[in-house]
């Protein structure tokens, strides 16, 4: 398209331009923002209070008998929570599959599983994440996890262990 002089022109240039520039470059900072992958954030320092093995099952809002777990919250199918019979509610653990080694950490928002030889149900979301769906119960390690203090990274015997969020 030519202007006044004959040259020719974008359609989106000038004023027009801006106007659709501005809203992407604000939706950019903005997504980016919330993005909450800071590489310059540290990520979490953890010690491993103590170890268990034994097995795992899942369950989900289907099988619970309803929407409420033990620690008053609402049992939601994806999120990264389980049951154990007496790890303390907000207690963080990571749990390995034993099976393929994929681990995640939940934590511990209701009671159970009550059935012998298993010693924590995780929602059907962690299941899928972990990938035991099929198998229902697979053998797992459970590290119970307590926030590093600051002066205990000097002690080496209780040297904390950096912990990603999800799956390895």
């Amino acid at each position: 398209m030519p202007d006044r002089r004959g040259n020719t022109i974008h359609p989106m240039s000038g004023k027009k331009f801006l106007r659709h520039l501005l809203p992407c470059a604000l939706g950019l900072f903005f997504l980016t923002g919330c993005s909450g992958a800071d590489g310059d954030a540290p990520a979490e320092t953890w010690k491993i209070s103590k170890i268990e093995k034994g097995k795992a099952s899942w369950y989900s809002i289907r099988c619970n008998g309803g929407t409420c777990t033990a620690s008053g919250e609402r049992l939601r199918n994806e999120a990264p929570t389980a049951a154990h019979k007496k790890l303390p509610m907000g207690t963080k653990v990571r749990v390995t599959n034993l099976v393929n080694g994929k681990s995640e950490i939940v934590t511990i928002n209701d009671r159970g599983p009550y059935i012998r030889g298993r010693i924590i149900d995780v929602t059907i979301g962690v299941a899928k994440r972990l990938d035991f769906i099929r198998r229902g119960v697979v053998p797992v390690k459970l590290e119970v996890l307590e926030p590093a203090k600051p002066d205990s990274r000097n002690d080496k015997k209780n040297k904390p262990e950096q912990v990603p969020g999800r799956g390895q």
